[in-house]
């Protein structure tokens, strides 16, 4: 099938209307219809830009009687000018109806057409407005200045190549502007005159239907028929056009010549063609004569169509067939190709995973030699193949991009995938595992078992990483790589967030100076001040106003009591909540003193720093669903409290808006690999023991419609199943809405050897030999802290599989016990994993299982209803998850209840700050006590987040360095500029 749609002699026509130069138009929207020029990659003799541009008529001729060439054959449709209107009038109430119907099954699309114009010929632009208006399409007109270089024009066509509103560009310049580096920067997809290199490659190679073709060239061919043999001219017409048309009419078996106006022997090559196709005006100097009868003329040229040579003596009366006004719809129907392949590439995209060879060594290597041994792929790269659009990404150097939230609008008709969480036992502090449990069952579940997946975890601390515990992104041959990016830094979102955190901070303080030594005129003078002569409010002073009740826009007319009410927020000191953060284990800032300095007059405080990942600003991004969302909860946040007893929120303090925009790109999730080159997002990472653990519902959600309906989501819940699976599912899945299919509970032979009452385990001090060594009852007695996290789970209805992450120095008999023990407990399954020694091949197993788990009937219930008081769900989850006998709240606790309850909060969640070392409030009681009353000495707010966090026992939310920090093993390289030592 040729571009214009018609059937080839002897060619069958493809299924669905698709073939050659083709288009489905019952399927496709054709967008605003451009000038008629052929654009020549190389126009050296070609046509001219001038007569191109007039070929375009401002509306379809009516169609004339039909033409004859001088052999009396007649032409495709008729002959002559009919048959081009003709043509040109069933491709665009074709085309016209394919729009009417797709805005139908599509009514936010909106195809659009942008043509970049740099002479001063605006009646280009009249014709495109009348030709879109006929056929309802967007057209975007830029008209650049007459003199724009190349370079000029290059950077307009690479922003509109990245604008995802546009879907054709078109370029109506002068003849010296066209050039390869300018026809090369339209993006083929987008090139509606087809005149890049790629698209004529594809055309050259036939690969017709991925490619677009010149429409010039397509209107020629839809004009001729019966090819085989004869002999075609063409005369001025070079460049890409001239390319395509010589491809096209040797497929349908023509003989092609191709020459221009001054060629020798142009005579003898007019006399035996049976087709000429000439694309510039004739010179005086070639007479009529030298065009045999019978010839059939099809003209590209504005002086051929005007008739100002007149072919036609009364013995030559060459049929001329002017290709204008068909040209423009064959242009249309390029826009109708473009604007059907752009929505096909909106839809979901089946993934085309590349996943990367393991060879696992024994011993198994360090974790950043592992690390390092592996060669990533290009991020651009994965994120393809797992169908993210290009303007879907924001790159950060070669393995790390941001992924940007306008996916979830485009997929959001797609079915989620399966939800799995990954918790643990009560841990030892080593840690058992969880994140290498996590990337390994990815691992098994895409490169092994060929199952689309996605992990989502959270984005380390520098506490950690430069204190005790080391990286987070997993171990052995089961990480995220590259591990030093991940690890550090990573794309800058816990900087950002202890940039906004501070900038609160400081506005707290330094609106307690100002209202304290200004009176409420001046106050409210610097406030609302005059700027060129002008004085108004801003759009967050105009909030703060309606908040207080105050209906009024203009700064002059509030009254005293009123400026007062308006200016001053009166914040009492004592009552501040909110702390300056930095990403740093440093004791020394637990209680500090600001404000000491002379200039602030006297007025100090004390307070204190937390680590940033405590703050409530991570919270926020880790549960926050959209950038509104966002905005909202940071102006929600509670920094204190007035001198009446009110909460000051950041939109009282006018900050929301900046915290916005520093935090615009931290909401983002970020893309890097497995090392098998499975896709993982990292994003967020507030602390299980001290916040809710978990990483954000934002990647999460991504993830679940990128996998498919029959892929996984893995993500990771801190510490144990008390801790981050109880705020998981009580939080995180109230804020998302969300279901999780499974729980993978994560043990270890050594956590519950020291659940069975083995020596105290400490980090950095070498294991005892009970843990080295085999010994079944410490095993067997340390199960019931297994059996208990394995009830807590089955508390909220998911189904749980164990996965007991194996050590080289557990015994067979050790891992089988588990394992029946777990079983017997209500897992679903249990299995031992091997992926830290093995990578996904070790997990294949648990992954097996998981599969089969999430097919099971899914009864998921939260714990407790948030409508009843503070206290009774705080004693819901010490009873139920803890194993606590009761509660007991301080004075100050209960004080805190009474306020947020009396403020309207207390319908919100409860985000427990308890330590991770045991299922009670003391680190040293292991396995699974009982018959405690767990104190609950604070009761503090994260309103912006949305929850209320009691304090149990002393927790402290900075943490401190010990004795030997990992930073005695981390150092870099100097010639290499590789960093060591992490782990």
């Amino acid at each position: 099938m040729l571009a214009g749609g018609r059937k080839r002699k002897g060619t069958r026509a493809k299924k669905g209307g698709k073939g050659e130069g083709g288009s489905r138009l019952s399927t496709a929207l054709p967008l605003a219809l451009l000038p008629a020029k052929e654009l020549l990659a190389e126009p050296a003799g070609g046509m001219r830009s001038a007569a191109l541009r007039w070929c375009v008529a401002p509306a379809l001729p009516p169609a004339p009687a039909p033409s004859r060439g001088l052999c009396g054959r007649q032409l495709r449709g008729g002959g002559g000018g009919g048959a081009a209107a003709a043509a040109a009038r069933k491709i665009t109430e074709k085309a016209k109806k394919s729009l009417a119907s797709l805005k139908r099954e599509n009514p936010r699309v909106e195809p659009t057409l942008a043509i970049i114009q740099a002479h001063n010929d605006h009646s280009i632009q009249d014709i495109n407005k009348n030709f879109a208006k006929e056929i309802g399409l967007h057209v975007i007109h830029i008209c650049l200045p007459e003199g724009s270089s190349k370079d000029e024009i290059v950077n307009e066509i690479l922003r509109l190549n990245e604008d995802p509103n546009v879907q054709g560009l078109a370029l109506d310049l002068p003849e010296s502007l066209y050039s390869s580096k300018v026809l090369n920067a339209v993006k083929p997809e987008k090139d509606v005159d087809g005149l890049s290199s790629v698209n004529l490659g594809r055309l050259v190679h036939g690969d017709a239907y991925n490619c677009l073709v010149p429409p010039t060239a397509c209107a020629v061919m839809e004009l001729l028929e019966d090819l085989g043999g004869k002999t075609v001219l063409l005369v001025g017409i070079s460049g890409a056009v001239g390319a395509a048309l010589q491809c096209m009419l040797q497929r349908d078996g023509a003989v092609t010549v191709s020459c221009q106006w001054k060629a020798p022997q142009l005579q003898t090559k007019l006399h035996h063609a049976d087709v000429v196709v000439v694309g510039s005006t004739k010179p005086d100097d070639v007479p009529v004569s030298w065009i045999k009868p019978g010839t059939t003329i099809i003209s590209c040229s504005r002086d051929l169509l005007s008739e100002k040579h007149n072919y036609g003596a009364p013995d030559h009366h060459a049929a001329e067939n002017a290709v204008g006004s068909l040209a423009v719809a064959m242009r249309m129907q390029n826009m109708v190709k473009t604007t059907e392949q752009w929505i096909q590439s909106q839809q979901y995209r089946k993934w085309n995973l590349r996943c990367l060879k393991l060879q696992p060594l024994s011993p198994v290597p360090s974790d950043i030699e592992i690390s390092r041994a592996q060669s990533p792929k290009a991020v651009d790269v994965l994120a393809k193949e797992i169908g993210l659009l290009a303007d879907e990404i924001e790159i950060y150097g070669q393995t790390k991009a941001k992924v940007r939230l306008s996916l979830l609008e485009r997929l959001k008709d797609q079915p989620d995938g399966k939800y799995v969480l990954v918790a643990g036992i009560t841990p030892t502090p080593l840690g058992e595992g969880k994140s290498t449990v996590t990337i390994g069952l990815v691992q098994a579940l895409t490169a092994h078992l060929n199952i689309n997946s996605f992990a989502c975890l959270r984005q380390p601390s520098q506490g950690p990483t430069f204190g005790v515990k080391g990286g987070a992104a997993g171990g052995g041959y089961a990480q995220v790589i590259p591990m030093e990016e991940f690890n550090l830094h990573l794309t800058g979102d816990i900087h950002a967030i202890t940039a906004a955190n501070n900038l609160l901070a400081a506005a707290i303080d330094a609106r307690i100076l100002h209202e304290n030594t200004q009176s409420d005129k001046a106050l409210y003078n610097r406030l609302v001040p005059v700027v060129n002569g002008v004085r108004g409010f801003s759009a967050i002073q105009l909030a703060r106003l309606r908040r207080v009740g105050i209906n009024k826009t203009d700064p002059g007319t509030l009254t005293e009591e009123e400026v007062s009410k308006f200016a001053r927020l009166d914040i009492d000191p004592s009552t501040i909540t909110w702390q300056r953060v930095v990403d740093t284990n440093d004791r020394f800032l637990r209680k500090i003193t600001v404000g000491q300095a002379n200039t602030e007059k006297g007025f100090f405080r004390q307070a204190q720093f937390d680590i940033a990942v405590a703050s409530e600003i991570m919270a926020i991004l880790a549960l926050t669903t959209s950038l509104q969302d966002m905005k909202e909860r940071l102006g929600k946040m509670v920094v204190a409290n007035d001198k009446k007893g009110e909460p000051v929120t950041a939109e009282d303090l006018g900050v929301t808006g900046a915290l916005a925009v520093l935090m615009k790109d931290a909401i983002k999730p970020t893309l890097m690999q497995t090392l098998e080159g499975t896709p993982v997002f990292v994003h967020a990472g507030p602390f299980a023991n001290i916040a809710h653990g978990n990483s954000s519902v934002l990647a999460d959600k991504i993830a679940l419609k990128l996998v498919g309906e029959t892929g996984f989501v893995v993500t990771e819940a801190g510490f144990g199943a008390d801790i981050g699976m109880e705020k998981f599912f009580n939080i995180k899945c109230r804020a998302s809405g969300l279901v999780p299919s499974v729980v993978v509970l994560v043990a270890t032979v050594r956590a519950l050897k020291m659940h069975g009452g083995g020596p105290n385990v400490t980090a950095g001090a070498p294991l005892k030999k009970e843990y080295t060594e085999e010994n079944l009852q410490l095993v067997a007695d340390g199960c019931c802290n297994l059996q208990k996290q394995i009830q807590i789970a089955q508390l909220f209805g998911v189904p749980v599989v164990v996965a007991l992450n194996v050590f080289k120095t557990d015994s067979v008999a050790e891992v089988d016990l588990v394992c029946k023990i777990a079983k017997q407990s209500g897992a679903f399954d249990a299995v031992p994993c091997n992926h830290w020694s093995a990578g996904g091949g070790g997990a294949v197993k648990l992954a097996q299982a998981v599969e089969k788990a999430a097919r099971q009937k899914n009864s998921f219930k939260y714990l407790y209803s948030l409508e009843l008081p503070i206290v009774e769900k705080i004693r819901i989850i010490a009873q139920k998850v803890y194993g606590a006998q009761d509660i007991e709240l301080s004075p100050a606790a209960q004080s805190q209840v009474d306020r947020y309850t009396r403020q309207g909060f207390g319908n919100l969640p409860i985000c427990m700050a308890k330590t991770h070392l045991s299922l009670s409030h003391q680190p040293e009681r292991k396995g699974v006590p009982s018959g405690f009353i767990l104190p609950i000495s604070d009761v503090r707010a994260s309103i912006g987040a949305g929850f209320i966090y009691p304090l149990v026992g002393t927790m402290s939310t900075m943490p401190g360095l010990p004795t030997r920090p990992c930073f005695y093993d981390i150092d870099l390289d100097p010639i290499t500029e590789q960093v060591k030592g992490l782990f």
